[in-house]
């Protein structure tokens, strides 16, 4: 039977709205520990436990990880980027990792909040650099930002990823989410850190996020328990009309060595805002499970949106429809 995960988050965090997911047929739940700590969120993660057991489900709880994803700094206002404007990346201007700043040369390419704001550097500075805003928007802080093609390689995990791990098996933790896996090493190291925090039983799921981690992949399937298709940060990394292609492939690698996968990113995303889906929308969760995928999951959708179990209604219902078909 194919998972069905949802994310919590301010719109699910009270126990009965988190029943009625369940009942709607959510198996799991990701937790993003990007924004918050596993301690911090013991509050929502015992509305989950109490939900999942007033419906008699043994609810599966993933952690996802900070990893070395790139993340803007708190600011402190958000910050509106205009078309065509010319902004300061670094000392005097928004903050970015220190990481990247030798990185910001002419011509490269930012993306923030996972692709959906675009700039360009025009001028390297000192600390930093000025750049044009190609794709503008509203900033806000602890979002995504990449540097496609600059190489740029951070550590596996950070001290707050091991930290969390120490209180995984604690809080009914059953598996880590690794992003941005780039090769084997990365796996390794998570494996090796749940074992030395005696969570060696956590199931360890390697989202593949960059082009690295495509390239890798076969390497990469001996070494984790699942493969997740995450296809925000997947769809910064290639053309987006790409993105397709690259997702079918990598369902098909998976289906030839027996791996199990999920699939991530966007398959409700108008229901942020809209109690019914699009028709594309239950059309891509549909032929994801008929691609053989072991799991589905829904990010924002639950975690800030409108309509939490109306979400998990729509996706349960069109993979129980494509397991039908399969059957």
């Amino acid at each position: 039977m194919v998972e069905i995960y949802g994310t919590l988050g301010p719109a699910c965090a009270d126990t009965d709205t988190l029943e009625q997911m369940f009942r709607n047929g959510m198996t799991g739940v990701r937790l993003n520990l990007s924004h918050v700590t596993i301690d911090e969120a013991a509050p929502q993660i015992k509305c989950l436990h109490e939900a999942a057991a007033r419906c008699g489900v043994e609810a599966k709880l993933l952690v996802d990880m900070q990893g070395p994803e790139l993340r803007i700094p708190p600011i402190n206002e958000p910050v509106l980027l205009d078309n065509g404007t010319v902004v300061t990346l670094g000392e005097g201007g928004i903050p970015v990792p220190r990481i990247i700043e030798d990185c910001l040369m002419p011509g490269q390419e930012v993306l923030m909040d996972d692709g959906k704001l675009l700039l360009r550097v025009k001028e390297k500075l000192a600390h930093g650099a000025r750049a044009e805003v190609v794709r503008g928007g509203l900033l806000k802080g602890r979002k995504s930002i990449a540097l496609p093609g600059s190489g740029i390689h951070p550590p596996t995990m950070t001290e707050q990823d091991i930290k969390n791990i120490s209180s995984a098996a604690g809080c009914g933790v059953t598996g880590v989410m690794q992003p941005f896996v780039r090769d084997r090493r990365d796996l390794e190291t998570v494996r090796r850190a749940l074992a030395e925090a005696g969570c060696g039983s956590i199931r360890i799921f390697a989202k593949i996020e960059n082009m690295q981690g495509v390239e890798n992949l076969g390497d990469l399937i001996p070494e984790c328990d699942e493969v997740v298709i995450a296809r925000g940060d997947l769809g910064n990394a290639m053309p987006l009309w790409e993105l397709p292609s690259v997702q079918k492939r990598i369902s098909a690698q998976c289906r030839a060595a027996g791996k199990p996968f999920m699939v991530v990113t966007q398959m409700l995303m108008s229901m942020e805002t809209s109690p019914v889906p699009t028709r594309a929308e239950v059309s891509d969760i549909y032929n994801a499970v008929i691609d053989g995928a072991s799991s589905v999951m829904v990010t924002g959708e639950t975690a800030v949106g409108k309509y939490p179990a109306e979400v998990i209604k729509y996706l349960a219902n069109t993979a129980r429809t494509a397991e039908k078909d399969m059957a």
